[in-house]
């Protein structure tokens, strides 16, 4: 069996005696193209996983099933992958990648001078997005026999999170003390937390209807908090009647 994956470390590539300098120069581009069509593959796997994890669950999900699901033999998902801790590991490395990216971009200073209702659309949407658009990312970091790696990442990026949301509220109101900016920022987090199960649960219309819900009770929580030292939104101007 060619060389497997081991601990989350995927072997890209092979490399030839062209690409070292002693072969034909007209070969040197050969191993890049192989290593471009195992980039493909290893895409294919995770996304599979991804699905047959959505479906069956971390635990009852098989290299065979996720095999089968990506189309291609379980030999040559071996060739990547020894078992199926180890696809989880990398799809849980390429999920935190994208959530870390996804909430950098919308906890940012830039939006700190927004009416509450125009912040809660620009930070929640992209958040929102990210977890419709991933639903193996909540199965693969609230799992309970996720692999550890897995879940202490997620750990380490949450709390890095939740640092981020409790500076932004000390930007805000510079005189509350840490535990009571702590509180607030935990509290807001596990309401969204709780919004996203129910908005992942329901589909078209219905999951617009709680995506709103859970703007609802994010304003209606935090306006207290933080509403006196936001900017207003300027008053709507009644549209005009048309002449008759």
């Amino acid at each position: 069996m060619p060389e497997a994956r081991r601990g989350g470390a995927v072997e890209r590539g092979v490399q030839d005696s062209a690409t070292k300098g002693g072969g034909d120069p007209a070969d040197a581009g050969k191993p890049r193209r192989r290593q471009a069509r195992g980039e493909r593959r290893i895409a294919q796997i995770l996304e599979a996983a991804g699905r047959v994890f959505c479906t069956s669950g971390y635990t009852a999900a098989s290299t065979n099933s996720i095999a089968r699901e990506a189309g291609v033999s379980p030999g040559t998902l071996y060739q990547f992958f020894p078992n199926k801790e180890a696809i989880a590991v990398e799809l849980g490395d390429v999920l935190l990648t994208r959530w870390r990216t996804t909430y950098g971009q919308a906890l940012t200073p830039t939006h700190m001078d927004l009416p509450l209702p125009e912040l809660l659309d620009t930070v929640l949407d992209p958040l929102i997005t990210f977890n419709c658009e991933n639903p193996a990312f909540p199965v693969l970091m609230h799992g309970s026999e996720i692999p550890g790696q897995v879940t202490e990442k997620h750990d380490a990026l949450h709390s890095t999170l939740l640092t981020r949301v409790e500076e932004m509220l000390g930007s805000y109101l510079p005189e509350a003390p840490q535990a009571e900016r702590t509180r607030t920022a935990e509290f807001a987090f596990a309401l969204f937390m709780g919004g996203m199960d129910l908005i992942l649960s329901h589909e078209g219309e219905e999951r617009e209807a709680y995506i709103r819900e859970l703007k609802t009770a994010m304003f209606r929580y935090l306006e207290p908090v933080v509403g006196d030292v936001l900017p207003r939104c300027p008053p709507r101007l009644e549209s005009s009647a048309p002449d008759s």
